[in-house]
This record gives C-alpha cells, structure tokens and sequence, in this order.
C-alpha cells in the first residue's frame, strides 16, 4: 500500500539529501493529501501500481476546484512525482505516473522587502536594557547582517560566531556549509548578548550542560524556535508602526535587496544567500530594476 511507503521515502529524503525536518514535514502532510484523495474518489485504491497519470490529474484538478493556489498544486505535484520516483526506484512501481503530468505555469513573485530605513528602525526597536533585549536586538541585527535564513538562524550554535574575524559560520539546505561575514555592527551587538544577555537569561545555568550551546535561547535556557522568531519580529513592527506583513525572510529578502542596490556583485550575493544556483538570486534583479525604472520615472522629463 502507499501509506506503507512513505515513512521509507521520508527517511531516504533526510538520509540522501539532507531535507531539513520542515520540509520533510510538507512532503508527508502533501503525500497524505494525495492518499487521501485517492482514498475518498477512487474507492479506497491504495496499491501504487494502480495509479495512473489519470489520478494524479484528477487530484490536480480537484485542488484546482478547491482553489488552492498554483503554488500549492505545483509543490503537491512535485511531491508525488518525487514519492513516486522513489517507488520506481524500489522496483515497486513500473512507472511514474506523475512524470507526464504538468504542474501550473506559475508567475515569477518578488520577493516582499523593506526599505533601509524601515529595517533601521525595526533592528533599534529593542530596548537594550533588558536580557530579551540585548538577545532580540542580536537576532534582528544577525538576520539582516548576514541574510540568514530563520532555521539557518536558530540552528547557530556559540561555536559557529567568530566576533573576532566578523563571521558567522551557517549550515542551511541540505546542510551545506558556508561562512557569511557580518557587520561591525551585527558582531557589537552579538558580543554585547554572549557576554551580559546569554548568560542571564532564565533556565540557563553556569554549567556546561545547561543548554545545547544553542546561540539564541529561550527564557527556560533551550534553542529558540522559528516560531518564537516569527513573534518577536511581529511584536517590534508593531512598535515601529511598519504597515507590513513582515516575516523574517522578508528580511533577507532585504539584505539581498540592498547589496544590489549599493552595486555588490550578483555571484558575491548568490554565495552569501547559500544559493546553489544564480538563478535563484536573479530574482532580486528585478527588484533593482523596479526600483531603477521608478527613479526614472520620477526624474526624468520625458518618461
């Protein structure tokens, strides 16, 4: 049965490719989806050898009707596709049935970013007198310095900061490794946390086992989560009055942004972001070239 499948399928995703556990979460809620339907629209069939493309199209076009975006039917389709692959793989399907399958023509998003003067007033919104303070001032300034992602951020251990150099040393996709410089700024605010903020927060005790060697703690002592980023992000844009919605890869987002627009190299912003291919960092061209074209348009008398 497929159900029976999927645990080996996420296990080979962790141990061949690294996934981070978020993704594996997604592939098996997707994969579950598509059982389901198959479950609920074709009297119960579950064996992979009786699905065909003709399935997987009629779950493309249910979720069609139900409206998801072209987005979500495009990562569920892929999911199967991969799920299936691993199938075949196994000798247990002769075929993919999703490979001749199209995914939706989807439109390229720009990425959401905030001007310089909003991430300069988000990152003084902590008050620095306080222990959370000194550790959320460090995290915002961190983000934006180095452009992390926010699991690249929570995974940071004390070993991986060389406040000396001005590095920070990061595991993200697939657990490749890069080492992202950071401002002097970012390693000021950083030090002023390790030495007077990490060391008296709740829960954490003088010991060397007193917590994992986690960074960025929570007020019982343990490695902050992703979640606890994303609210203590939305606390402070409240306090700066930012009419956005603003998720910590917003602010990457920016950081990327802003290199560009300052005139860094495109193959020097792929390295720092830890994109495998240019490709992936292109899309901030167009942000630049949006922002050019407005200029252009503002300035010159005949635009």
């Amino acid at each position: 049965m497929l159900a029976s499948e999927v645990d080996g399928f996420l296990t080979q995703l962790a141990l061949e490719k690294g996934v981070s556990p978020n993704t594996l979460d997604a592939y098996a809620h997707d994969i579950q989806c598509f059982i389901d339907f198959l479950s609920e629209a074709f009297e119960g069939k579950s064996e992979p050898s009786e699905v065909s493309h003709l399935e997987v199209r009629a779950y493309l076009a249910n979720l069609q009707k139900a409206r998801y975006s072209r987005r979500t039917i495009a990562r569920r389709l892929a999911a199967v596709r991969s799920f299936f692959t691993y199938l075949c793989r196994k000798g247990i399907c002769p075929t993919n049935p999703a490979r001749g399958v199209s995914a939706p023509k989807l439109g390229r998003m720009l990425p959401r970013f905030l001007h310089e003067e909003d991430v300069e007033s988000l990152i003084e919104a902590p008050a620095t007198d306080t222990l959370l303070g000194l550790r959320d001032r460090a995290i915002l300034e961190t983000l934006y310095a180095a452009g992390l992602r926010v699991s690249e951020l929570v995974g940071l251990n004390i070993g991986d900061v060389d406040l000396e150099h001005g590095f920070v040393r990061v595991f993200g996709k697939g657990g490749r490794e890069r080492v992202v410089p950071i401002g002097e700024r970012a390693a000021s605010a950083l030090k002023e946390y390790i030495g007077k903020g990490r060391p008296r927060l709740p829960g954490v005790r003088s010991d060397a086992h007193s917590d994992s060697g986690a960074l960025f703690l929570n007020c019982r002592g343990g490695r902050l989560s992703t979640r606890a980023v994303q609210l203590m992000l939305d606390r402070y844009i409240r306090k700066v009055s930012i009419d956005k919605k603003v998720s910590p890869h917003a602010i990457r987002h920016s950081f990327a942004t802003h290199l560009l627009d300052h005139g860094a190299d495109l193959r020097a912003v792929q390295e720092l972001l830890g994109h495998v291919s240019i490709s992936s960092t292109q899309i901030y061209t167009h942000v630049t070239r949006e922002k050019l074209k407005l200029v252009y348009d503002r300035a010159h008398p005949r635009a």
